[in-house]
């Protein structure tokens, strides 16, 4: 592939109402088939790491930072942002606002980890603007998934980072809701409070992604202004199980009918369990599941593979050009 189409040829912000503006970019062919990437945390932010999944001689590769965090602004880092607005029905309306804008008529959605859920959230509005669909780390919005992360569920498979989360709040709250006390924390008026939870929070989010498990910071959240804006938006959205009423994804999969998918998931992601992608293969027939034995959380060469050859097989199925 030439190296030269990888960076983007346009990228620019977009004003999404609410005082904010929403960075994108679009990489690769600008005849291509159109497809978008919705990135995870939700807070983490889209890199080039994503760009390595599809072929970019191929694609018209849209990327955006989802609100308050990357690139747009205002960012969720600086303790007087905002974040009453930032929420699952407004990111759905930013994503239908990006592709207006870019005058895209119908595209293929690509999500991981949170990003499979918004993917599902945005598909089921609008269906009719979706060619297809290809998620990974599977998540399908469900209280129990944010409670088996977030609530003490899989603290049982990493009792001492648990423990470390939890001796990291103040006493009378550590049998309490951990995600309200961290979040307390990161809206603390004094900045050290709130710099110890973004740490503290950051490092129970390192513990569990890799395959086998690996100790210590992950490297993104070394960046403290990344690790703020990170810790302040998924307690956010934690705290209000994303805005999304118990199970509303999984019932309301029958607007996916017509939409054909792919699934993949590590047996060892111990943040996103097979068991939410078996689930969604369940109700949405078009959707084919690939499980990768020695994968977790974050792809490895087997997982990246996987999903390269399912952006290969879309390529060129359905193709439909911008209007």
């Amino acid at each position: 592939m030439n190296p030269t189409v990888i960076e983007p040829y346009d990228h620019g912000m977009l004003k999404v109402g609410d005082g904010n503006h929403v960075y994108w970019e679009a990489c690769g062919n600008p005849q291509g088939k159109p497809a978008v990437v919705l990135h995870g945390g939700p807070g983490s932010g889209c890199s080039p790491w994503f760009r390595q999944f599809f072929d970019l001689n191929a694609y018209r590769l849209v990327l955006f930072d989802q609100r308050n965090c990357g690139r747009s602004t205002p960012h969720a880092s600086e303790p007087e942002t905002d974040l009453k607005t930032n929420n699952t029905a407004n990111l759905i309306a930013d994503i239908e606002r990006l592709r207006q804008y870019l005058d895209v008529d119908r595209w293929l959605v690509f999500g991981g980890s949170w990003g499979s859920t918004l993917a599902l959230a945005y598909a089921e509005t609008y269906p009719q603007r979706v060619t297809e669909m290809i998620l990974f780390g599977v998540t399908t919005g469900r209280h129990e998934e944010f409670d088996w992360v977030f609530r003490g569920g899989v603290a049982r498979l990493f009792p001492e980072q648990w423990e470390r989360l939890r001796l990291s709040v103040p006493v009378a709250q550590r049998d309490g809701d951990i995600v309200e006390a961290v979040h307390r924390m990161l809206n603390d008026p004094d900045p050290l409070v709130r710099r110890r939870a973004a740490e503290a929070w950051c490092l129970w989010e390192s513990a569990t992604p890799a395959w086998p498990p690996t100790t210590g910071m992950a490297e993104r959240f070394t960046d403290p202004a990344y690790a703020m804006a990170f810790a302040r938006i998924v307690t956010h959205y934690v705290r209000h199980n994303a805005w999304l009423e118990d199970g509303v994804l999984l019932r309301g999969a029958g607007a996916l009918a017509s939409i054909p998918g792919v699934l993949v998931n590590g047996r060892f992601d111990f943040q996103s369990t097979i068991s939410n992608a078996w689930e969604l293969h369940r109700v949405w027939p078009l959707a084919d599941l690939a499980i990768i034995d020695d994968a977790g959380h974050v792809p490895n060469a087997n997982l990246t593979r996987e999903l390269i050859r399912a952006t290969t097989r879309y390529a060129n199925s359905g193709k439909v050009r911008d209007t």
